[in-house]
């Protein structure tokens, strides 16, 4: 047995060895996608576009407006002179936030209330909208607070009282500057691994019984769980090379920083690929052609991807697709890479996510088994 399918993994290593283009695509292609996923994907906005209109005219209001002038997120390019001015701007795009202060604003200031500020927001982008809005009550209530402290100050030193103050300092674990790439990063090899594998091992046989080969070779001795086994063992292997390249670009490139054990690491991407490569081989025993599992793969990994939790929240998703979830391995892995990237946390944590890998790997590649079976019946 173990000598037909070493014959049969030899086979496919050297077809992979005089295939220059598959060796092209296997590695040059993952490391690419890891480079533009790891600059696109982000939750970080930089140099929104922002009209202001400035109805006081004071310091307070000048002072306001030069916060957001020197923030990196915000990029001023209209200094409006009328609300419709300001308007126009945001519909025509010119303006994706609009800062309207009114007239009073230093008064009330100086009197030590609240002061509103306007924010009108191009809504048409809602996730961009959203982390705006929060980067503009960041910057305003950083300014108030700041002029509530130096108020207090001048009024209790002018009225001989003691200035008492209470200060909040937030602790972010894991990722203290909150980079949005380390959160992004070790996602992006999980995504890459399951589009490659499954890609792979879904037309290997595929292609094997377009051109007519997979009849000539079930005559010879060899049995369809060794020929299963044999002509996914090199994908298997291919797997675990890609994730060693990729996870070297993050941490080299990226500086996405590894604090868990690679052991851990191993095991849970040993898991992963066999849960994918089963997703593929049960793709192929569907089609018949190389056109049908294109389609096909095309049909099953964007709903996996958009469940895994890569960047769509699974609690803010409804309570069905919540349940449905549970059946993607993509989910568990990414629990695992970035658990083992960021928290360094071991099987004692992971043992969880790693159990329910092994039972989706077993049950897709019994399923899997029983399908390639029957079709060759």
């Amino acid at each position: 047995m173990f000598g037909r399918i070493l014959q049969l993994l030899i086979k496919e290593l050297l077809q992979f060895r005089r295939d220059r283009s598959a060796r092209f695509r296997l590695l040059i292609p993952p490391v690419i996608q890891m480079l533009v996923f790891g600059y696109a994907a982000t939750f970080e906005v930089f140099d929104v576009s922002t009209a202001i209109l400035d109805q006081d005219r004071t310091q307070e209001s000048r002072a306001l407006t030069a916060a957001f002038v020197h923030s990196s997120r915000f990029r001023v390019t209209l200094s409006a002179a009328t609300r419709q001015q300001l308007r126009d701007a945001v519909e025509r795009s010119d303006a994706q936030v609009g800062l309207v202060i009114p007239p009073g604003f230093a008064e009330l200031l100086r009197k030590g209330q609240t002061s509103p500020v306007q924010a009108v927001v191009d809504g048409t982008n809602s996730n961009t909208a959203l982390i705006a809005l929060g980067y503009v009550g960041q910057i305003a209530g950083t300014f108030g607070q700041d002029y509530a402290q130096d108020l207090a100050r001048r009024t209790g030193r002018a009225r001989g009282r003691p200035l008492v103050s209470v200060s909040l300092e937030e602790r972010y674990w894991y990722n203290p500057n909150l980079n949005s790439r380390w959160f992004f990063v070790p996602g992006v090899i999980g995504s890459v691994l399951l589009i490659t594998i499954v890609n792979l091992s879904a037309f290997a046989i595929v292609r094997e019984r377009e051109v007519g080969t997979l009849e000539q070779i079930m005559v010879t001795p060899i049995r369809p769980v060794e020929f299963l086994i044999g002509k996914t063992l090199p994908f298997f292997l291919i797997g675990l090379v890609e994730v060693a390249i990729t996870t070297t670009v993050g941490m080299l490139w990226f500086q996405v920083p590894f604090r868990g054990s690679f052991l851990v690491l191993l095991a849970g991407t040993s898991l992963f690929l066999l849960c994918v490569l089963a997703l593929g081989l049960l793709i192929s025993t569907l089609c018949a052609t190389q056109q049908q599992a294109f389609a096909t793969n095309f049909f099953v990994l964007n709903p996996m991807f958009i469940l895994s939790g890569f960047s769509f929240p699974i609690a803010s998703m409804p309570e069905f697709l919540q349940w449905l979830t549970y059946l993607d391995p993509l989910r568990y892995f990414l629990v695992i890479i970035r658990a083992t990237f960021l928290k360094g946390v071991g099987m004692e944590i992971l043992w969880h996510q790693m159990l329910a890998l092994a039972a989706i790997a077993f049950g897709l590649l019994a399923v899997a088994v029983l399908r390639f079976r029957k079709s060759l019946d």
